[in-house]
């Protein structure tokens, strides 16, 4: 039997860093020209699909590449802040046991992911990171894994937190599991019609074996 790869996304997958990106959208706000945002608006975004976010925002597209390394540069300060999801460091550590490949792909830095990593002793569990510049890229990234790693699309599933993991997956031709513990709420990702979709890190195993 081939040996199961598992990518996850970083942000809100891995790493709790919801409130800090908030926070750190919300110092660019004037900068880039959008409203900040507010608790409540929070829980509207998080109905809204990773598109309709950034037409809701009214940020130009053209804008989009230079916020996005803005705020990158700017989470790298608080990463040492930052803590894993609940219970996602047992069920990464269970996934290893039972032998399967773990990797990363995110829009977040290398570097940024890296860092995180190890100071929550979270790095030997991971075969590889993959960081890519642009929010809608990660399927070129995932088809770029996959020919690099030699890796058939029957052979990987992706694990994420938004509604454009679940987009990104299906272009690339491999399961998703979308997990509820992130950014984008049960409902939007549930209209997005994922292979499976998770309340709890301890569902991670159960599920991926059922693949």
């Amino acid at each position: 039997m081939t040996q199961k790869v598992i990518i996850f996304d970083f942000d809100g997958t891995i790493a709790d860093t919801v409130d800090a990106l908030v926070s750190i959208a919300n110092r660019l706000a004037v900068d880039f020209g959008y409203k900040q945002i507010t608790p409540e608006q929070l829980g509207f975004l998080k109905n809204l699909t990773s598109r309709e976010i950034i037409k809701y925002s009214g940020v130009s597209l053209f804008k989009i590449p230079f916020l996005v390394k803005k705020v990158k540069a700017e989470l790298k300060n608080k990463i040492p802040e930052l803590k894993p999801i609940p219970g996602i460091q047992e069920a990464l550590i269970e996934l290893q046991t039972e032998g399967y490949k773990l990797g990363i792909i995110t829009s977040n830095s290398q570097e940024n992911v890296i860092q995180f990593l190890t100071i929550n002793n979270l790095d030997h569990l991971f075969d590889f990171i993959y960081s890519g510049i642009t929010i809608f890229g990660k399927t070129t990234i995932i088809n770029n894994v996959l020919r690099q790693k030699q890796l058939k699309p029957e052979e990987v599933i992706y694990v994420g937190d938004e509604t454009r993991d679940i987009e990104a997956s299906k272009k690339a031709n491999i399961k998703v599991i979308a997990v509820t513990w992130g950014f984008n709420s049960l409902k939007v990702l549930a209209n997005q019609n994922p292979n499976f979709l998770i309340r709890q890190p301890s569902e991670l195993i159960e599920v991926i074996k059922s693949c």
